[in-house]
């Protein structure tokens, strides 16, 4: 039997009950709280991964952000799970969600169903870290639109995919959340809205990235046409000037805070629609404490 249809049989047989090792049971052997409610909490400081420019271990790596300030991080999938679950344990660090690592090589909207089915292994892999790690939501890229992936074939293959992950999201209670990020695909709120609403379940959001929008848009229009759809929010900077002048990457080589996303209209409208609990940077920090430090401070001012 495939893996993919082994875990959904075995998830929708059992009720949905789960028997991986999680963050909670290793916790409640620790001094450090378990994760709380998010709601109970307000909004917390996470970091994204794959943006840690410290150099070291895991543990050493979640030594830092903790040194920084931040309240927690996001684990990219398929990692050491014991390791990145006792490096938490030792830092007090939590889970803001997990990052799918395998959407770019393995995306939903490829030509090959063997490829798009790998893609779908991959997701479930990356929900249960989110799972063992005590967080509900996972980042997903779910295709890339080029010249070999038309737009209605990318959103025709990568709904039908979705579509057979909701019953594990649900039984699994773990969001995916849906990222622009660059992919030519769902280029506007009203769009991102009517991809979300179709499959009419709670655990399919967004993923909303601040600084992405910027050459569609602006962000604060997003969040308010979005509202309680957005799970999760990236904290990204983006200076429309730098990426006219030396090329459109370019435009996130800027710190965070001096670029062109309006902060204060941006809080204005998650404090009026967003609920997830967490605002995690995604942006470069330089492979200093101090970097980590100064990116955290940055956030906080955001916060403020």
């Amino acid at each position: 039997m495939q893996r993919r249809n082994f875990i959904k049989s075995t998830l929708l047989a059992a009720g949905g009950a789960l028997t991986l090792p999680t963050f909670e049971s290793l916790a409640s052997r620790s001094s450090h709280p378990v994760m709380e409610s998010l709601g109970s909490v307000g909004i917390r400081k996470s970091i994204m991964w794959e943006t840690i420019g410290f150099p070291g271990s895991i543990l050493e790596k979640c030594q830092a952000v903790k040194a920084a300030g931040y309240d927690g991080i996001e684990p990219s999938s398929h990692m050491d799970r014991n390791e990145m679950i006792a490096a938490m344990k030792a830092t007090g660090l939590q889970a803001s969600s997990v990052c799918n690592s395998k959407h770019w090589t393995l995306p939903l909207s490829h030509p090959d169903p063997k490829v798009r089915k790998d893609g779908m292994d991959a997701m479930i892999v990356a929900m249960e870290d989110a799972k063992a790690y005590g967080t509900d939501a996972v980042l997903l890229v779910p295709g890339t639109v080029n010249e070999e992936v038309d737009y209605d074939d990318c959103w025709k293959r990568s709904t039908e995919c979705i579509r057979e992950l909701v019953p594990i999201a649900e039984k699994m209670q773990i969001k995916m959340c849906i990222e622009n990020v660059w992919n030519n695909f769902i280029i506007s709120p009203m769009e991102a809205k009517i991809y979300i609403d179709q499959f009419n379940s709670p655990y399919v959001r967004s993923y909303f990235d601040c600084g992405n929008i910027l050459v569609y848009g602006w962000p604060e229009q997003w969040i308010k046409i979005l509202g309680n759809r957005i799970g999760r929010i990236h904290i990204k900077e983006f200076s429309k000037a730098k990426a006219d002048k030396e090329g459109r990457w370019a435009g996130f080589n800027v710190k965070l805070t001096e670029g062109d996303v309006n902060w204060p209209k941006v809080m204005e409208q998650v404090r009026k629609h967003y609920n997830g609990g967490w605002l995690t940077t995604e942006q470069g920090s330089g492979n200093t404490l101090e970097g980590l430090k100064d990116l955290c401070s940055r956030l906080e001012n955001i916060m403020k």
